[in-house]
């Protein structure tokens, strides 16, 4: 299967971006950027203010990569999927979930971080925001191919589940506790991929040998950026 690539976007340490300004992406360890309203969208979003931040960063980063495939704007829903990977989940808004509960056994309990203890919240927030109808899942684990969200997006097009699919991965920092998990850059890149465009940088494809090859990219050192981005997903 070859797929088209429309876009992609990115926060990480180095900042955020999208890919038509592709000098702002930077990998590495450091903090994560605080993600306001403003530094995504220009109109008001309610919603915005009580995402927490593990769906912020997502949201992010899949709003960067839509923008980036000229598919932000919108008037009737699509059938576009989104696939995300991550290690850790949601897992820093659970433990300031339950910091609330266990001290006071309960009646601190927060109702706003509830409805976030989901790793594949930020995905219905991204669905609703964009008018997305696809496949919409989430797929967790450290272990494996650090490229299956790209590869199960590539299987989704040749399966004709949807003509255009947006995949990639999300993580916060880890948790001091989780010291395995210490040398894992943290952030959110995501890359909009379509079973045909005459519109796009150029295609990706999967390859018997090596699981996934870059092709045609036209603008010069793009394949190692799309690759660097979307292998640091794990």
């Amino acid at each position: 299967m070859t797929a088209v690539l429309l876009g992609l976007g990115w926060v990480t340490p180095g900042g955020m971006g999208a890919a038509r300004n592709a000098g702002g992406f930077a990998l590495g360890g450091g903090e994560l950027p605080e993600i306001e309203r403003r530094d995504i969208f220009n109109d008001a979003y309610q919603r915005f203010g009580r995402l927490d931040r593990f769906s912020r960063l997502g949201l992010a980063a899949i709003t960067f990569a839509l923008r980036d495939a000229r598919l932000e704007e919108w008037q009737e829903k699509r059938a576009i999927g989104i696939i995300a990977s991550t290690r850790l989940g949601c897992l820093v808004t659970d433990i300031d979930y339950f910091d609330g509960v266990i001290p006071e056994q309960g009646r601190l309990a927060s109702p706003n971080l509830f409805a976030y203890t989901l790793p594949n919240c930020f995905l219905g927030e991204a669905a609703i925001r964009f008018g997305l109808t696809g496949s919409n899942f989430i797929v967790s684990g450290r272990a494996g191919d650090p490229l299956l969200s790209l590869r199960l997006g590539l299987e989704s097009l040749a399966w004709g589940e949807e003509e255009i699919v947006v995949v990639g991965c999300c993580d916060l920092d880890a948790p001091p506790a989780l010291a395995d998990f210490a040398g894992e850059d943290p952030g959110a890149v995501f890359a909009v991929l379509a079973r045909s465009s005459a519109d796009g940088y150029g295609t990706i494809s999967t390859d018997g040998a090596d699981g996934v090859r870059f092709n045609d990219i036209p603008l010069e050192g793009w394949s190692e950026l799309v690759w660097t981005a979307l292998s640091s997903c794990s």
